[in-house]
């Protein structure tokens, strides 16, 4: 099989999201509000339990009253800030304002970092004229974060779910991935982190690779695989 396209996972896959502790110290300084250390180690402690940052941890309990929200909260913007916030205020915060703030931090480019062999990989795969897409379960434009971090001249077409009413492993967001791709699902690889979401892919005849979702530092050059799958590590 030859590759000609390959379509790549957002969040734990091409980059992963600050950490929890960091998100929360970026939300308390934009509310001007100051913790002690053991407050803002406890804060947030729970909420990394509650799974409060989207691209962070899941939940470790799910609460009753999210759990329908949370099997659909990537098929619009509405319903993934209805989940996320309605998860973080499973954490009683200092300031009522932080739960909007915090869901408004994640959105933004300084939140994310690239994984370090994420434009490497990405600029060798259009040296040799594959197509690249993005192909993303996410409640917002993610667009912004790859510009900021320079990536986006390498992507040819971003499919998010939240813009099609769909979530992986739905094939409705692989093919049409493909179709913009240009490319045959036969001849497109799908290269995430999820072995359900990304796992999709391999229903519509795309070649399926899987990374792990680490922290960046302790993931340094894992989607350099995908160079010698997709026949550009010559």
């Amino acid at each position: 099989m030859t590759i000609k396209g390959v379509l790549f996972d957002f969040s734990g896959t091409l980059f992963r999201v600050e950490s929890t502790s960091d998100w929360l110290r970026a939300g308390l300084d934009a509310c001007a509000i100051t913790l002690s250390q053991d407050e803002l180690t406890r804060y947030a402690r729970e909420l990394e339990e509650a799974g409060a940052l989207p691209g962070g941890a899941s939940p470790l309990r799910m609460p009753g009253h999210l759990a329908q929200l949370w099997s659909v909260r990537d098929s619009s913007g509405d319903l993934h800030r209805r989940t996320y916030t309605g998860l973080a205020r499973e954490v009683e915060l200092p300031d009522p304002r932080l739960y909007d703030v915090l869901y408004d931090r994640h959105m933004t480019p300084a939140a994310w970092r690239p994984y370090p062999d994420a434009r490497p990989v990405l600029a060798a795969l259009r040296e040799r004229d594959i197509t690249i897409g993005v192909v993303s379960n996410i409640g917002w434009d993610l667009r912004p974060v790859f510009h900021a971090h320079g990536l986006d001249s390498f992507v040819d077409t971003y499919v998010l779910s939240f813009e099609h009413g769909a979530q992986k492993p739905d094939e409705r967001l692989f093919r049409a991935a493909c179709d913009a791709l240009g490319q045959k699902p036969g001849e497109v690889l799908m290269v995430g982190d999820s072995r359900v979401a990304d796992g999709g892919a391999a229903a519509l005849g795309c070649a399926v690779h899987f990374v792990d979702h680490l922290p960046v530092d302790e993931r340094p050059d894992a989607l350099r695989a995908v160079l010698a799958l997709a026949g550009t590590d010559r």
